[in-house]
């Protein structure tokens, strides 16, 4: 299946990274290399690294960027500052991220992914480590309940935890129908009523869990701040309340000089702010947009700069 990929937000993360065609790039994400190609477009003598953990999103990213000053990297976005040494890097001028799961992963029924479609109960997004179907087999109650409170923000976690425990026993857990049918004997028939994929959180929660995704951004953050030079922009885009909160918390930090508790009258840390926000509230995309690609509904885009 071809790796397509509609790159949200394009024209704000390009004027949010404010390019210069000398500078070195990083894109932590590079999916089908939508935002990538038209990173290393505008670059002259400068240069991009396009990182993915996804072989399939390696494969379709490098050939796609043939011809333009870019290089594709198998890992992780929390391993930048390995990859970008490997290349002889030691400073970046701009980053950015493009979280969540992409159209092709979710397309792709095979991928496990999506709760529309049957399929191996799967979620890897680098097709390698634990399936979806082994945590669900395996995991107590209580962990499976955290992991769809936590990472789920779903209301009925508890129940729905019951019903897969009670439900393996009989017959494991193997595929993705299998696992929203429980789901969705497991909440109030008025909830299923009002909603047509009670599934979607429980999904997200597992997928999160299985690929580690926020640890692997909290890390992400940090590694690829410490790396951009003085002036050298960060842009996230974010899918969820999850990441949402945590890309806003960190930035603020970042931008936030002083450091005392809020019951100390004057500074007294002497503190002094590491980056500045370049848009205070989150980007959204426009009408134009939304009309033509549904997933940037959810997506939200914040800037920092590093001082």
């Amino acid at each position: 299946m071809e790796f397509s990929h509609v790159p949200v937000l394009l024209d704000e993360c390009l004027e949010g990274l404010a390019i210069d065609p000398a500078g070195t790039y990083l894109d932590g994400t590079a999916g089908g290399g939508g935002h990538s190609s038209e990173i290393a477009k505008r670059l002259t003598t400068g240069r991009l690294v396009s990182l993915d953990q996804d072989p399939d999103a390696v494969a379709a990213a490098t050939e796609r960027l043939k011809g333009l000053p870019a290089t594709v990297v198998k890992t992780n976005f929390r391993n930048a500052r390995e990859a970008l040494e490997g290349l002889g890097i030691c400073s970046i001028n701009g980053a950015l991220l493009d979280l969540g799961v992409s159209s092709h992963q979710l397309d792709d029924a095979a991928r496990g992914f999506s709760y529309r479609a049957d399929a191996p109960l799967d979620m890897r997004m680098s097709q390698t480590g634990p399936t979806a179907a082994e945590l669900v087999n395996t995991a107590s109650r209580e962990e499976l309940a955290r992991i769809l409170r936590e990472y789920g923000e779903e209301p009925f976690a508890w129940a729905i935890a019951g019903r897969l425990v009670r439900q393996r026993e009989e017959q494991p857990f193997a595929t993705t129908l299998q696992l929203a049918g429980a789901v969705a004997a497991a909440v109030p028939p008025a909830v299923r009523r009002k909603d047509k994929n009670p599934a979607r959180r429980t999904f997200q929660a597992l997928r999160i869990a299985v690929n580690g995704e926020l640890d692997a951004l909290s890390e992400g953050l940090e590694e690829i701040f410490e790396l951009l030079s003085p002036g050298g922009r960060l842009a996230v885009i974010t899918f969820h309340s999850l990441e949402d909160r945590l890309v806003k918390n960190r930035f603020r930090q970042w931008a936030t000089a002083c450091t005392c508790p809020p019951e100390y009258p004057v500074c007294v840390c002497g503190g002094r702010a590491k980056a500045r926000l370049v848009n205070k509230k989150p980007i959204e995309a426009g009408g134009g947009e939304l009309e033509e690609n549904r997933r940037s509904r959810s997506a939200k885009l914040r800037v920092l700069e590093k001082l």
